[in-house]
Order: C-alpha cells, then structure tokens, then sequence
C-alpha cells in the first residue's frame, strides 16, 4: 500500500483499474476517479508469563487472545489540473492485547487507544492535494490507494491540506512502514521517539508543503495538537498547540541497488507536563494532571534508512531519539529507538510475491521517564506501578504468504523481553495471523 506521495505498483486487471473502465476513463496514466479498499484481520495471542506484580496499564501475565479489524474505503477525485479531493471511510472493530496497555513497543499496529468491542465507522481521511509542477523532465504516477494516476514534473511542489495522518506522509519506509501488509510492531513500521502528532486513532488535521527533485526532496508540516493525552479533542490554541515536523530525503545508489536515506526533525508544543515537575509528589499522576498548560516542549529526530541489498533483499533501520522532558502525548513511551531488518523476497525460493520479514530493536526512556514510572506513573501505554529498569527489546517475524491477486496471510511471531522496560515481567511470546484484502 503507498498512501504518501509516491508511484506505486499496480496491476491493470485489479478491480479499480475495472472501475476505470467502468466509469469510461480509457487513458490509464490520467485519472479522474479512484475506488480502492483494503480490508484487515489480525488475530493476536499469547501464552502465559511471569510478572513479580502488575499495575494499571500492565501487559496482562495470563494467556490471551485478541483480535483487530478494519476495513477502508478509499475514493479520489480530481478537481482541476493537478489538484484532488480524497476522501477515506473507515470501519473498525477489535482491542489490543490487554486493552492495548503494556509493551511500549506494541505488537499490533492496527490496534490503538480508540479500540471498539463493537463495529464503528469514522471518516479516516479528508484532503486536498495540489501538485504544482516545475518544468522539466516527467514521471508516471501509478494509480493507488489516495493517488490518482497522472503524469507529474519530477521537479513539483506538491500541497497536502485537511484531515490525514502525519506518517502517509513522513518517515515512510519502502520494507516497514505498514502494518497490514509488513511488521505489525508500532516502533518497526514508525520511528519510536517520535512523538507524532495525531488523535487515538491515528489521524490528524494538518498541512504539508513538499518540494521534490531527482536526487532529494524536502517537506515540512505543521499539525493540531489533541488537548489532552491520547485523545481526539483538537482544540486551536496557535503554535502553543501545534506539532511541526520537517524531513530531507535524498536519493542515491549503490552498486545499481537504490537506497534512500531521511533525517527527520520534530517539534510538539502542547500541555504535556514537564516531568521534573511531578517528581517526588505524594501522587505523580495528580501531580501530572495538575503540571500540564500550553506551551511545553518536546523535540527530537529520527534517522530512517532503506538500502536494496540485492535483487530480492532489502534493509532497514530507524534510530530515533526525543529529549524525554515530557511526558508522552500522543503516540508511546518512547525516549530513545534503534531498529532495523531485513525484508527477503520470495523470488528467492520461486514465490515473488511472498514476503518474509525479519526485525529486531530496543526501546529505551529517559532518565526522568524513567524515575516517573518507577513512583507509580501511568502513561498512555505502559506503567506497572513501579519499575525494575531495563531496555525494552522486541524481535519480530512474518511471512507473507500472496494467496491470489487480492488475498495475502501472514503469521507473525514477536519475542518481547522486558515488556514496557520492567525486568521484573516477561519475557512474552506474541503469536498473530493477518489476512489483508486489498484493490
């Protein structure tokens, strides 16, 4: 799936190229329309494991199984010349293990805060985009999902203004970056520390301002902020509330295998409490509630590469870091990450259109985060009402088995060791099938 602005593959027999032919479009490289769905299942479990004590938002130590689903409609449709109009309903069903409480790391990537034991519909994304090309050389843009198909200036300033969220268009990773289709781990398919700005479910109200060349490209946005922590209360307050996030990509290749490389920086300022603040109170949690107002800080930066090996293999990795001042607002308990893998082609073994994936990272809170938990502090994820520190380290694998054109099931293994950084829980063994239908 490519939901960033990007060319993406596609197949001329798939349902939506039909839907082209349907609606009288006979030129496939210029639409005026796109349909696109996608629909997800992901059943997620594991044994029993030893936990010294447990806490609010612990990881439960005894044997469960969950599910998740969602399903989305995606349509396009082009306005002007270079302008278009997306629209993305969803429908959502299903909790994280434990009620998506306790690895900081989660191992669902389509399980959130805003979870439902019933079936829910939102309208996931609403959006304008306006490409405004540069002269020079062209490139093909395949029709996909939030991307209609049409012939661009490589050279383009491209405009994203509406309802979206913030990683469709940062820190995009061509081997981890989607959860219905890769890894399923939060800090595998998005940078851990970064704090990105977006409700319970994901999405945002934001803009974006993009400036693409052969070799690089540049994008800068600027996002609302949710009011409280974990929430879907965006609340105007000016850039004392706002998320800003800037990326550098640059291009290159290696003995003919592309790479790419990014360098993203980030800003939030939002009520989010200042964590020396609350340190040593007879309640660190009333204290917290009491120590947030506007225009507290958070910064930090991710590093996210992508390299061809060979024909059939690529790596990966994403360090990230924030300054962990703050507590966390909106996405995990995540000061510090390293991760990285490999995703090996099924070309290799005559099946091009399997994948399998293997990945690995550690997890890491500042000093005061750190100290936070360790008195009882409970976040958005994590906190066992107290703390045995140690690096919160995840091992993941899947195999993307491709059943036919729209059909691909995928089992996934994740080894989690010190679940939400306590030493003295785990280790736990997390078990999934995913079955992923897409046109």
């Amino acid at each position: 799936m490519c939901i960033a602005h990007a060319a993406c593959a596609d197949d001329d027999t798939s349902l939506s190229a039909r839907f082209q032919q349907w609606i009288g479009n006979t030129d496939p490289t210029h639409e005026d329309w796109s349909l696109h769905g996608q629909a997800t299942e992901i059943v997620q479990g594991y044994p029993g494991f030893p936990a010294s004590y447990s806490g609010a938002n612990s990881l439960s130590s005894s044997d469960q199984v969950r599910n998740s689903t969602t399903a989305t409609l995606f349509l396009g449709r082009r306005l002007w010349e270079g302008a278009a109009v997306y629209m993305d309903r969803e429908l959502y069903e299903g909790i994280g293990l434990s009620d998506t409480y306790g690895i900081a790391g989660f191992p669902n990537g389509e399980a959130n805060k805003a979870g439902s034991w019933s079936i829910k519909t939102n309208d996931a994304r609403l959006f304008v985009r306006q490409v405004i090309g540069l002269g020079g050389h062209t490139e093909q843009i395949a029709p996909d999902q939030n991307q209609l198909a049409d012939v661009e200036d490589i050279s383009r300033v491209t405009l994203t203004a509406g309802k979206f969220a913030a990683n469709d268009i940062f820190d995009n990773n061509s081997y981890s970056h989607d959860a219905r289709s890769q890894f399923l781990n939060w800090a595998l398919i998005d940078s851990g520390a970064w704090d990105y700005p977006a409700n319970s479910r994901g999405y945002n109200n934001g803009a974006v301002i993009e400036l693409n060349q052969e070799k690089w490209a540049l994008r800068y946005g600027i996002f609302m902020e949710p009011y409280t922590a974990n929430s879907s209360d965006f609340v105007w307050h000016g850039l004392t509330n706002a998320g800003q996030v800037a990326e550098l990509e640059e291009r290159y290749t290696i003995d003919k295998n592309p790479g790419k490389i990014r360098l993203l920086l980030f800003f939030n300022s939002n009520r989010e409490a200042y964590l020396s603040d609350v340190l040593g109170a007879a309640d660190v949690n009333a204290a917290l509630l009491a120590a947030r107002h506007y225009g507290n800080d958070k910064y930090g930066f991710a590093i996210n590469a992508e390299q061809q090996l060979t024909d059939g293999i690529g790596a990966f990795a994403r360090p990230s870091w924030n300054d962990g001042i703050t507590e966390s607002w909106m996405f995990t308990e995540i000061d510090e990450s390293v991760s990285g893998g490999l995703s090996i082609s099924g070309k290799l073994w005559g099946r091009p259109d399997d994948t399998w994936g293997i990945a690995g990272m550690v997890n890491g809170l500042s000093s005061n985060e750190r100290k936070f938990f360790e008195e009882g502090g409970y976040g958005i994820l994590i906190g066992d009402g107290n703390l045995s520190y140690a690096p919160e380290t995840i091992f993941e694998s899947y195999y993307a088995f491709k059943i036919n054109q729209y059909m691909t099931f995928s089992p996934d293994y994740q080894f989690v060791l010190n679940p939400a950084y306590n030493a003295d829980r785990g280790p736990v063994n997390i078990f999934a099938g995913r079955l992923h239908l897409e046109f």
